[in-house]
């Protein structure tokens, strides 16, 4: 499975950015979700969203509802993360990734195996 994750970037505190990740059409991944997890520089990876191909279903992590907003292009295997109102505490590398929504919502670093990750974008929220 590849994943293809664009549009990390430098924004000042308030701005927005989005973020997108295409998983290879030649592997189906409609039964599975696909998101984004974040590590910032010092602390463990966390899980940030994740959104079901087939139906939508979506998690967040309490830290961005409100804010970031999934979504996904389903013809295209392509999931999109819109982020709002953005603040240094955001900044981080976010990783694309692909595997059970269920997973997202109990994840810890110790769960690594249980996704299929693509390259990490950066995110930089500084004045």
């Amino acid at each position: 499975v590849q994943l293809q994750a664009s549009g990390g970037g430098l924004v000042q505190p308030g701005g927005s950015l989005r973020l997108s990740c295409a998983v290879s059409q030649s592997t189906p991944i409609d039964h599975y979700a696909v998101g984004w997890f974040r590590q910032a520089p010092g602390k463990e990876r966390e899980a940030v969203a994740g959104i079901m191909v087939s139906d939508g279903r979506t998690y967040y992590v309490d830290s961005v509802k409100g804010r970031f907003t999934i979504s996904r292009d389903r013809a295209k295997q392509t999931a999109y993360l819109q982020m709002i109102n953005l603040s240094p505490e955001d900044t981080a590398v976010y990783y694309c990734a692909t595997g059970f929504l269920g997973d997202w919502k109990t994840y810890t670093p110790k769960d690594n195996n249980l996704f299929y990750w693509g390259q990490g974008t950066l995110v930089t929220v500084s004045s």
